[in-house]
């Protein structure tokens, strides 16, 4: 580990240098603490990649099904003031069929839908049949300030990890969180790695534009950093209201500020929960003026890098979601503008990511520049009619506005366009078994459609089905 990531010990004794001397008073010990589960997820994914012209190469009918195993070890912390502890998630990936070939997989891809490329596959690259990697995080605590280094898995406004397929993605470096202070959580941290959802492999950090997968159709390889720091504050400022505060900087490609509010307001016999979001995206480093590093979507006016759709990182994003409760139904709307000269940027080595954002769905992000995208969600909880453990939910959205670095049609593919639009409508069914022999067993139906009339975007229907099992060991 680099002494940027180690010298995060030393916050510690800086964050908690007044904690009580009987601040582990809680602790049950290593072992004694300790909880570990067996998580099982069997998934099954079909994507239908439509409108395939010369303009939207590619193949046409991915598919692939597969066994996750999710073994995790959570060891609780050793007595004292300072109290240890340690880590451990073991992931394992069985393909239980390719799909006969569509499943995505190709020589220069950085894997199939859902398992790792064969290194050695060439020209007739194929997903391995099963796979596995071990991650182990140690982990310290001083009061209520712990600190953690190794295998992470973030999820804040600037960093978050992939849980969408068979395995989770993991990052690699050091995390501090602390509740010192009542009502606010500080959180301080720095990854090196990404472990990708369908990858053994530990790789460097990038963004849309640069990294390999963006790279691949020009022939050049991508560009990578080993740097995301990221540092942040949640306050719950009353019951009811709690403002957020988190900033992150990727070495060499942007640094990016988030204001957040969300707030619950009891109306009626139900609630209405508002959260409303800012991010502020600026390029750093080497996205500012070398190509290698410039990301996807940039658009300046009277400029000729519009006509290429690459540049430096110059992006606001401003979203508000509502959703209201009562009685089980839930019932949302949300709009969000994307302002600035290039799309907005998150971490995306090229193998599936997520970032925070309202608009992050089941096969599109919606974060175009110039984009603009209202959303209205609807779920209900069959509980309430008594069905327990039933729950069903539709969310449509419609962005328009979007920059594009050329209309539809072959004459216009280098003109710079404007005011392009797409669609996308979830519906998600899902049940958990509330008792008897299979009691809490999951099964999930996700289907996804996405229409556009962007140049060079293909049109997708997808269907998913997950079923899940978390087996309690300790």
């Amino acid at each position: 580990m680099k002494k940027s990531t180690l010298a995060l010990a030393v916050a510690v004794g800086v964050l908690a240098q007044h904690a009580y001397a009987d601040g582990q008073a809680d602790a049950k010990g290593f072992i004694e603490g300790a909880t570990s589960t067996l998580g099982l997820r069997n998934f099954y994914i079909n994507t239908d990649n439509r409108d395939r012209d010369a303009g939207k190469a590619g193949q046409s009918l991915n598919s692939e099904w597969g066994q996750g195993f999710d073994l995790r070890f959570n060891s609780g912390y050793t007595q004292g003031t300072v109290g240890f502890g340690l880590d451990v998630i073991s992931l394992t990936a069985v393909k239980l069929d390719s799909g006969g070939g569509s499943n995505g997989a190709t020589p220069t891809s950085a894997g199939s839908t859902l398992f790792p490329t064969e290194a050695t596959g060439g020209k007739n690259a194929r997903s391995v049949n099963d796979s596995s990697s071990l991650g182990l995080t140690g982990k310290v605590r001083i009061s209520q300030t712990e600190l953690k280094i190794g295998t992470l898995m973030p999820n804040n406004p600037v960093i978050k990890y992939n849980d969408g397929r068979l395995l989770p993605q993991t990052f690699t470096g050091g995390q501090i969180t602390s509740n010192e202070i009542k009502d606010l959580t500080l959180t301080l941290g720095q990854v090196e790695k990404a472990k990708g959802r369908n990858s053994t492999n530990d790789e460097d950090l990038s963004i849309a534009g640069a990294n390999a997968s963006s790279n691949y159709s020009q022939g050049t390889a991508g560009r990578f950093s080993n740097k995301f720091q990221y540092a942040g504050a949640d306050y719950k400022v009353t019951k009811d209201l709690v403002a957020s505060y988190y900033f992150g900087e990727l070495k060499d490609f942007y640094s990016q500020n988030f204001l957040g509010l969300v707030h619950n307001w009891a109306i009626g016999p139900g609630v209405l929960k508002s959260d409303l979001r800012y991010y502020r995206s600026r390029d750093n480093g080497a996205n500012g003026n070398t190509s290698g590093y410039f990301t996807t979507g940039y658009y300046p006016d009277n400029s000729t890098l519009a006509t290429q759709g690459k540049g430096k990182v110059d992006n606001n994003l401003y979203s508000y979601l509502a959703l209201y409760s009562v009685a089980g139904h839930t019932f949302g709307a949300g709009y969000q503008y994307s302002n600035g000269e290039s799309d907005f940027p998150w971490l995306n080595q090229g193998d599936g990511s997520s970032n925070s954002t309202i608009t992050d769905m089941q096969i599109q992000k919606f974060a175009h520049a110039g984009e603009r995208t209202w959303q209205a969600r609807y779920a209900y909880d069959f509980a309430q009619v008594g069905m327990p453990g039933l729950t069903a939910g539709v969310i449509y959205l419609r962005g328009n506005n979007v920059d594009t670095v050329g209309k539809e049609g072959p004459a216009q593919v280098n003109v710079l366009g404007a005011g392009r639009s797409e669609w996308e409508r979830d519906v998600t069914v899902a049940y958990v078994v509330p008792e008897g022999t299979f009691k809490n067993v999951g099964v999930a139906w996700k289907n996804a459609m996405w229409r556009n009339d962007i140049a060079g975007q293909r049109e997708q229907d997808e269907n998913r089905v997950i079923v899940s099992y978390t087996i309690p060991l300790l």
